[in-house]
């Protein structure tokens, strides 16, 4: 384990900055986080810009290895740090964890954390159709983990990593997981892992009081 503290670029509200936060912490790595203040623009000034010229959160620093994109940072961190237990070698379970990396970065990212967008910073997706397809979305998970407790079977991986902010606060974009109870044990299994760190909720969506 290293010695010197893994930089976090990271927004608190950010479900993709959450992923390598969580998996950190579940991988009790020493890390320094650093607050981008999205809402004036930091990401997109020239210093933050050096470090992702894609101009988003997150982006780690590991003592001078400087990379952006969730997924690939959860990859990174699980085959430098993760003894093979977040992501396997073996090409069929690692082709099932690229699978949900996949559907991170695809259904989850345009129906759950879309919707949120609406809600807690404004986006202007069309409500209806981003609701529609996280709950598509949440019908075809509920199914498959009614015989598994983890999206790739009995082992938690980076898979359930990418996946679990956006859909535990998939309340805050007025998506209900009221009907869809293997996949709220599957959110409580995540929850209980040693090390689980929760991300910042939002009073939005479901949840406005």
């Amino acid at each position: 384990m290293p010695q010197h503290a893994i930089k976090l670029y990271r927004h608190p509200l950010s479900g993709h900055a959450h992923r390598v936060e969580l998996l950190l912490s579940l991988l009790e790595l020493p890390t320094e986080l650093v607050f981008v203040d999205l809402a004036k623009g930091a990401h997109k000034q020239v210093e933050f810009l050096k470090l992702n010229p894609f101009g988003q959160v997150p982006v780690i620093d590991d003592n001078g290895t400087v990379l952006s994109d969730s997924n690939a940072i959860l990859v990174y961190l699980a085959k430098t740090y993760g003894d093979g237990r977040w992501l396997p070698e073996d090409p069929v379970a690692a082709a099932r964890v690229q699978r949900w990396l996949s559907v991170a970065a695809g259904q989850v990212a345009f129906g759950p954390a879309a919707a949120r967008l609406i809600t807690v910073f404004g986006a202007s997706f069309n409500a209806e159709d981003v609701i529609n397809r996280a709950h598509a979305l949440f019908k075809m998970m509920e199914t498959e983990l009614g015989t598994a407790k983890y999206l790739t079977g009995d082992a938690p991986t980076i898979a359930d990593i990418a996946n679990y902010a956006y859909i535990a606060h998939a309340p805050e974009g007025n998506v209900s997981l009221q009907d869809y109870p293997n996949l709220r044990a599957w959110l409580a299994r995540v929850e209980a892992l040693p090390g689980f760190v929760p991300m910042q909720s939002t009073a939005a969506g479901l949840l406005a009081s």
